[in-house]
């Protein structure tokens, strides 16, 4: 690496770097490089880029500039420039969003704002594919000063390029707490330099620095590459002062200041003009020569060439071509804008605002920021302006923006309104830290009372419905009546969800459920309407079980375009325990979210679809719903989701028989949904340890950890919950010697089962029946329960199978036994559930019947990742390596380095082949 000798020091980080660099052939990776300000990260770059390109790799590169950081996608496009005509082979939704982003194309007519996620998808794909030709190593410096959308792109890329022959190196300065930082990616601090090493330094940079001077430098740098080398310039600029008006030179500074002052020392020594273009250059947002110079030209009241700027070249300060200025150093430019009066940085602001005639939203933003006092003009104009970032997909900019205008504003009830605004954009974000900055200032304005209200639903549901007491329910009703009486209909929905969500989460008391309802039928929607729906049935899924079920008989399928109307159609099934129903919604809108890259939403969507998913059957989407849904519900921030999914994965871990990582997996889950208070959770997790202690065999300490589920005192007792324990609890209870004891809770439950037809509460029950009956009633209830229509309910009818196969062995009825044990032990095995299998085979050896100790292949399914069977699947259904990569956020050479593991793991060669194992159809081998 002959690029990297150059740096002093640093041999040990040049090796890291080198290291992913020259393995990139067989793994493609991401890194975060850490340091300080001036630590020399930016030349560890420069070395590494400079390695890659003599390895033979493309080289992409882009630098964050603070300045930019308000303009969407700005790094990004940069980034991509050099590659941009590869955009147009992407599929058409990618590529019009990443062209919307790039206004290269009108967002109103690519249908909308660009998703961020879709962009992120095209931006993985070109990348991938681009690599797939020439392996390529991407270098991003200052990434903290990226605008947020391009950072959120580049996190999502290198947390996905481990199959793909493409290496990341981001460089982010100590401090930012960026989420890029955060992505789990592995990290690479820089460290101050030895004693040594910076002796070394300086020798290379300063060699007239007297013995005095050189130990000042020393020990002021402290180990800081750009301060040893900038230092020994302000030491003689300072020096040089002091000796023309007799004084001493200055005392040492902190190191920042220090270099800062570094900087803006040179200031003082060029032209006037010079440093004019300098303060344009700096509160520019772009790097636009002739722009700067122009901007230039107004502030200073007289025509300023390009050559002005030769003195500031001869400086080191910047450096320019024919079309761009850029500094060298990013602290070059927040020197330069912390040593400018404030007085002089607004005149260069509206310099540039008479410059930019023809870009009304840069105009705009840089008169706002000229501005001393109020204007209510402008802040209109910036709030009208606002929504030119929103269709850009940048919610942070328009957050500054309407903050922005609440600023300028006069009167205190638009203020307020402003900041209302942007409060709720920084909710789309996630940004609970921000959403009470902007609430507290809203807080301290004259705020109309439907803003109040509005204050109110916002502190509620950005917490996604943390329960707390029935005051909470009550007041968020008595808000909504408030919107209602304003003809708000919207909010009134909004704060009567999170009221709804409270109840869900925490199973509230039945006086704040029935109020919660008796709000909701005044708002005046159509019966079929989609949140009011869902609200009843958070609110009180069996009290108005009957009013959901026929608004959702209304509703068809195939007529819901509207992926927020599908999931919380699908919600509404899920609570009233409909789950065939539930997932038919649920799937629907889980396709129509990855088309518009809306993952947000889809965590929501997968993590929902996983009880119901099990419950049909369909344990493959069970498993990789819950894995993509807890990674995507980590990556967009959304922490009950993240909870949720953590009780999901034990649950299901528990029923693959993973008895240990299950209860790990499910204490921890317990402690983090008892601190919230969170008894739908709690409930999942008596749910997986009663799995857990099925599969092993432990039936009488499974009931116990079920029976808790039914206890009205017990803080892990859920209204709806509790069904999806039914056959679970009567099952632990026959093989426990407890039936007595259970038959007292089912005979409870048969009660409500007369008023609520739940499809799950009554197929449970009749598996319940069976199981629990007298022995000579036993045979009429199984052939009951086995006479429902269970088309879509095999793990149930294989449990009744098995159930029926022991009873009927144990009347010495061995024949008639065969049949339905047979018929269990196939559905077990291709589902998954090892525990139910093995205790099939055990009766069917009993039986008389020869059986293999293991499913064949069904043991290979059950050895693949959640993502490996959610690829295969796939791959099942016909779809190709590419269609699979759009569906999963993958590019399509990682796919194929799935299938390329997952073929032998299942003993076939074949697409062909894979669908005939999982029982689809397709006739591409």
């Amino acid at each position: 690496m002959s690029e990297l000798s150059d740096l002093i020091g640093r041999d040990s980080e040049l090796q890291v770097l080198a290291g992913l660099i020259d393995d990139v052939e067989n793994e493609g990776g991401a890194i975060v490089v850490v340091g300080d300000p001036g630590i020399g990260k930016t030349s560890l770059l420069r070395a590494a880029a400079a390695h890659g390109k003599a390895a033979g790799l493309g080289v992409l590169s882009v630098a964050g500039i603070e300045a930019e950081a308000h303009l969407p996608f700005a790094g990004l496009h940069q980034l991509l420039r050099p590659i941009l005509a590869e955009t147009d082979t992407l599929p058409v939704p990618q590529r019009d969003a990443l062209h919307s982003a790039f206004g290269m194309r009108p967002a109103v007519a690519a249908g909308g704002p660009p998703e961020l996620f879709m962009i992120a998808l095209a931006t993985l794909n070109v990348l991938t594919e681009v690599s797939g030709r020439q392996p390529l190593l991407i270098v991003v410096d200052d990434v903290q000063w990226l605008d947020g959308p391009t950072q959120d792109v580049l996190g999502f890329v290198a947390r996905r390029l481990g199959s793909d022959p493409c290496v990341l190196i981001g460089v982010v300065r100590a401090g930012h707490d960026i989420a890029f930082a955060a992505a789990g990616l592995p990290q690479l601090t820089l460290d101050r330099l030895t004693e040594q090493d910076a002796h070394e330094l300086l020798d290379r940079h300063a060699t007239d620095l007297g013995p005095a001077d050189r130990q000042r430098v020393l020990l002021e740098a402290a180990g800081n590459p750009l301060a040893l080398t900038e230092l020994p310039l302000a030491l003689r600029s300072a020096s040089r002062l002091a000796a023309e008006y007799g004084e001493q030179p200055p005392h040492t500074l902190p190191l920042t200041a220090r270099l800062e002052r570094a900087f803006a020392a040179r200031l003082g020594d060029l032209p006037p003009h010079c440093r004019d273009a300098l303060l344009i250059a700096a509160v520019d947002d772009a790097e636009d020569l002739r722009e700067i110079v122009a901007g230039a030209t107004i502030l200073a009241g007289q025509e300023v060439p390009v050559a002005v700027l030769e003195p500031a070249v001869a400086a080191g300060l910047v450096r320019f071509d024919d079309f761009h200025l850029r500094f060298r150093h990013p602290l070059v430019r927040a020197a330069i804008i912390e040593k400018m009066p404030l007085t002089r940085k607004r005149a260069a602001h509206a310099a540039l605002a008479e410059v930019l005639t023809g870009e009304p939203y840069r105009r705009t933003w840089h008169r706002a920021q000229s501005i001393d006092g109020q204007d209510d003009e402008v802040a209109d104009e910036m709030e009208r302006a606002h929504t030119i970032p929103l269709r850009r997909g940048s919610a942070a900019e328009v957050i500054w923006a309407l903050e922005r205008a609440a600023e300028l504003s006069t009167d205190s009830a638009t203020r307020g309104r402003r900041l209302m605004l942007a409060a709720e954009h920084a909710f789309g974000l996630g940004r609970a830290d921000l959403v009470d900055q902007l609430l507290e200032r809203a807080g301290r304005t004259t705020l109309s009372r439907l803003d109040q209200v509005r204050m109110q639903w916002l502190r509620e549901i950005f917490h996604d419905g943390v329960p707390g007491d029935a005051d909470h329910v009550f007041r968020l009703c008595a808000a909504a009546q408030e919107a209602i009486d304003a003809e708000d209909q919207a909010l009134a929905l909004n704060l009567l969800q999170a009221a709804g969500l409270r109840c869900w989460w925490s199973d509230t008391a039945t006086e704040a459920r029935m109020r919660v309802c008796e709000v909701a039928r005044r708002v005046d929607r159509a019966p079929d309407d989609a949140q009011l729906t869902a609200i009843f049935s958070l609110a009180d899924p069996l009290g108005e079980y009957r009013t959901v079920a026929d608004r959702l008989s209304l509703v068809r399928l195939e007529s819901v375009t509207d992926p927020a109307g599908l999931w919380l159609y699908g919600m509404a099934a899920a609570a009233i325990a409909d789950p065939v129903l539930s997932v038919d919604f649920l799937g629907r809108a889980e396709t129509v979210l990855r088309q518009q890259g809306r993952l947000g939403l889809l965590s929501q969507v997968l993590l929902m679809s996983v009880i119901d998913s099990m419950e049909i059957g369909d344990w493959e989407h069970a498993w990789a719903a819950s894995e993509e849904g807890r990674r995507l519900a980590a990556d967009t921030g959304q922490a009950i989701w993240d909870a949720s999914s953590q009780a999901l994965y034990a649950m299901l871990l528990a029923l693959r028989g993973e008895h240990e990582q299950a209860e790990s997996i499910a204490a921890d889950a317990e402690r983090s949904a008892a601190g919230r208070r969170l008894s739908n959770l709690l409930a999942l997790v008596q749910l997986a340890r009663g799995f857990a202690h099925l599969s092993a065999g432990r039936h009488e300490n499974a009931y116990h950890a079920l029976r808790r589920m039914f206890d009205p005192d017990d803080a892990a007792f859920h209204v709806h919950e509790r069904f999806h324990a039914v056959s679970f609890l009567a099952e632990a209870a026959a093989h426990a010697g407890l039936a007595d004891e259970a038959c007292a809770v089912i005979d409870g439950l048969a009660e409500e089962a007369r008023t609520v037809r739940s499809p799950i509460l009554v197929r449970q029950l009749s598996y319940a029946r069976a199981v629990l009956a007298p022995e000579d009633q036993a045979e009429d209830a199984f052939l009951a329960a086995l006479s429902a229509d269970l088309t879509r309910w095999p793990w149930l009818r294989a449990r009744l199978e098995l159930a029926f196969g022991q009873w009927l062995r144990r009347q010495r009825r061995v024949a008639e036994a065969r049949r339905p044990l047979h018929a269990a032990q196939l559905t077990f095995d291709l589902i998954g559930a090892r525990h139910w299998a093995e205790t099939t085979r055990m009766e069917l050896r009993a039986a008389g019947v020869r059986t293999r100790s293991a499913a064949g292949q069904a043991a290979g399914l059950a050895s693949l990742t959640a993502q490996e069977l959610q690829i295969a699947r796939l791959a099942a259904e016909g779809l190709s390596n590419k269609e699979i990569g759009l569906r999963l956020y993958l590019s399509h050479r990682t796919v194929g380095s799935h299938l390329y593991r997952i073929y032998p793991k299942l003993e076939v060669s074949t697409r062909a082949q894979l669908a005939a194992l999982l029982g689809t159809r397709n006739s591409d081998a």
